[in-house]
C-alpha cells in the first residue's frame, strides 16, 4: 500500500511485526488492553495520535475499524497443565505471541488458516490458535483436537484497522475524511457486537461436539506475563518509538484496571455466581 498499488486495505497492522514490532502495538500486544481499554485508549488517549505518527512514517493513515475481543487460547492435542509441558510443543501461532513462546520451549509454525485443520489431523502441528468459538466453530477443530484453552492472553483485544495510503488519505475533502472516520467507528462497534452475540451460542456448540474446556494454568500465565515483559523490554532498549507508544499504553492500562475491577469485574463476577447457581 505504502508504494500506491493498493489505495486502502481493512487488516490487523501486527502482521507486519517483523518489518517492525511497532506494528504489533497497533493491533494487540500479549498481556495488553481489552476491546474496551483499546476503544478508550485509541478514541481518548493518546492511541490513535501516536499509532498515526508511526503509521505515517510508513505512508499509511490507521483507523480502527473492528476487534474481536478477547480471543481463546487455542485447541490442544493434549492436556497442558505446566510450563513443561509447553516445551517442544509444535504451536501455530505467529506474531509476538509466538515469539514469546518460543523463550519458554515451544515451537512456533506460521501456517495459513486452511492448513490448520490437517496439520493438526496428521500431527504435523500439537496445538492450534485462530480467533474464537464462532469462527473455530467453522472450521471444526473439535473433530482433531479436543481440548480447547482459555485466555488466548496474546490477543486480549486485537484491533483491526483500516488502512489509507497516506497520499490518498490526505488528497480526501475533509468531509470525506470524516465520512470515513465515523464509517470505521460504527464497524468497530458492530464487530464487537456481532461477536458477543454469536460466541456463547458457537462455544455451547463446540462442548456438545466434544470439546473440553480447559483453562491455562496459574503457573503457566505467569510464565508466560514474565516473558512478555522481559521480550518487551528488550524491543523497547532497540526501538525508541516502540518504546514510546508501549510506554504510554502501559500507563493507561494500569489506570484502567484501577477502575474496572471496581465496576465491570465485581459486577460481572456477581452475576456470573448467579448463572452458575442456575438463578439467571
Amino acid at each position: 500500500m505504502s508504494d500506491g498499488t493498493v489505495e486502502m486495505a481493512q487488516t490487523a497492522s501486527y502482521y507486519y511485526w517483523g518489518k517492525d514490532p511497532t506494528f504489533t502495538l497497533g493491533t494487540a500486544i500479549p498481556f495488553g488492553l481489552n476491546y474496551r481499554q483499546q476503544n478508550a485508549w485509541f478514541y481518548y488517549g493518546n492511541g490513535n495520535t501516536l499509532l498515526n505518527e508511526f503509521f505515517t512514517t510508513q505512508g499509511l493513515y490507521g483507523l480502527p475499524a473492528g476487534n474481536t475481543g478477547a480471543q481463546m487460547g487455542g485447541w490442544f492435542r493434549k492436556e497442558i497443565n505446566t510450563v513443561d509441558d509447553l516445551k517442544g510443543l509444535k504451536f501455530r501461532i505467529g506474531g509476538i505471541g509466538g515469539n514469546i513462546l518460543e523463550r519458554l520451549g515451544v515451537v512456533t509454525q506460521q501456517i495459513a488458516g486452511s492448513d490448520i485443520y490437517p496439520a493438526l489431523e496428521k500431527g504435523t502441528i500439537d496445538p492450534a490458535e485462530w480467533v474464537g468459538p464462532y469462527d473455530d466453530l467453522k472450521l471444526g477443530f473439535y473433530k482433531v483436537a479436543k481440548y480447547y484453552y482459555y485466555p488466548g492472553w496474546w490477543e486480549g483485544g486485537p484491533v483491526v484497522h483500516i488502512f489509507v495510503g497516506l497520499d490518498k488519505w490526505n488528497r480526501l475533502p475533509k468531509p470525506y475524511q470524516a465520512i470515513l472516520t465515523a464509517a470505521c467507528r460504527a464497524a468497530n462497534a458492530d464487530m464487537i457486537a456481532n461477536y458477543d452475540y454469536k460466541n456463547p451460542g458457537a462455544l455451547r456448540q463446540h462442548v456438545a461436539n466434544g470439546a473440553q474446556l480447559r483453562p491455562f494454568s496459574r503457573e503457566i500465565l505467569s510464565a508466560c506475563f514474565d516473558a512478555a515483559n522481559a521480550a518487551y523490554a528488550e524491543v523497547s532498549a532497540a526501538n525508541p518509538t516502540f518504546k514510546k507508544i508501549y510506554e504510554d499504553q502501559v500507563a493507561f492500562r494500569k489506570e484502567s484496571f484501577l477502575w474496572l475491577q471496581l465496576s465491570e469485574y465485581t459486577y460481572d463476577t456477581f452475576m456470573m455466581v448467579q448463572q452458575r447457581s442456575g438463578k439467571l
